[in-house]
Order: C-alpha cells, then sequence, then structure tokens
C-alpha cells in the first residue's frame, strides 16, 4: 500500500462534470492505504446540479471515506494547529478557486483548509479544472506553480476547438503526483497530450 498511514486532506471545488473522476481517485487513495478527511466548497455542500444533488454526492463520499465531508470555515481551521495531514489535495480545483487561493482569500472551507495546511510547510497538491485556465487563470496557474509547497496535476486541453482556454486536470495521475508531492517534486511533464 503506497500511502499506508497517510493522511490527506480531499477537498473538493465545485467543477461538477469533474466530480465523479474524483470520486474515483479517493476510492484509489483509500485503496492504497490512505486515511481521507474530506473537504467541501460551499458550492459542492449546497448546489444540485444534472450530475448529481449534494446529498447523494456528500453520501457518496461519507459511505468512501468513512467520515462527514467538513463544509464550514470553522471547521477547517483547525487542519493548522493541529497539523495533522501529510498532505491537502484539491480536485477538482476550479479557476475561482485558484485565483483566490493565490491571491490569499479564504473566504470558504476549502481555502481555510488549503491556508491552514500550507502553514505547516506540507505540500498541497492542486487537480486544475477550469474553462479559463489559458485566459484570465493562466497566470494563477503560473502563480501557483512557483509557490513554496504548491503542486500541481498534470494536465491537459480537454477541448482544443470549442473551449480554446480550457485545462482538466489528467486525474488518473493523481496518486502518482500525490506521491511526488509527499517528497516535495513536482511530477513531470506537468502538460499532458489528450
Amino acid at each position: 500500500m503506497l500511502l499506508k498511514d497517510k493522511k490527506i486532506g480531499f477537498c473538493i471545488t465545485g467543477s461538477f462534470c469533474t466530480l465523479d473522476k474524483a470520486l474515483q481517485q479517493i476510492k484509489k487513495l483509500k485503496e492504497h492505504g490512505a486515511d481521507i478527511y474530506p473537504v467541501f466548497s460551499y458550492t459542492v455542500a449546497t448546489t444540485d446540479t444534472r450530475y448529481t444533488t449534494a446529498k447523494e454526492f456528500r453520501e457518496k463520499i461519507e459511505e468512501i471515506t468513512g467520515r462527514k465531508p467538513i463544509d464550514s470555515i470553522v471547521e477547517a481551521e483547525p487542519f493548522g494547529p493541529l497539523n495533522k495531514l501529510d498532505l491537502m489535495i484539491i480536485a477538482p480545483c476550479t479557476g475561482n478557486s485558484l485565483a483566490k487561493l493565490v491571491n490569499g482569500i479564504t473566504d470558504t472551507p476549502v481555502l481555510m483548509a488549503a491556508k491552514a495546511h500550507l502553514r505547516n510547510g506540507k505540500p498541497l497538491l492542486l487537480a486544475i479544472c477550469t474553462n479559463d485556465a489559458l485566459g484570465n487563470n493562466a497566470k494563477n496557474i503560473g502563480l501557483a506553480s512557483n509557490t513554496k509547497n504548491i503542486y500541481l496535476v498534470p494536465f491537459y486541453q480537454d477541448d482544443p476547438i470549442k473551449k480554446s482556454n480550457s485545462l482538466v486536470a489528467n486525474m488518473d495521475s493523481l496518486l502518482d503526483a500525490s506521491l511526488m508531492a509527499l517528497k516535495k517534486i513536482q511530477i513531470q511533464p506537468l502538460i499532458k497530450e489528450t
């Protein structure tokens, strides 16, 4: 088991078309021995979409992890002083959450959890999924990739013709990216072909 005894925060933001892939990766991390602490953004905690309802998604997460998701800033803040996680992952990480993260805005449970975790000098892994990654958020990807203790899951253009600015993390690389981030190494190559 590659992640035996590793405590991992798994934060989920509102790229709803990617939530099923995130669930699959949580299962994979669990299979490799990880102890998962789920954290929801306000949007994930409360929004029903064509992909799932908030209630159904919460139930699936609880079933896989054995824990209720943290869904308030107050619940997320103790990740800092308790210093109990080895790694925190934000997957999917929306462009909105990325922009706030690199600009020090802490107004959701996910962002508070990330800030609290980073204060301990431990790795934060981002799985970028946003339609404006090569537009307004390109600079934020650059800032994140050049910030100490922040690592990125490799990504690719999911539809270069219809959505030329869109990038999606290659979720199948999440386990390998996690193992590298735990060693404080950025997995390479960062940009994948589909």
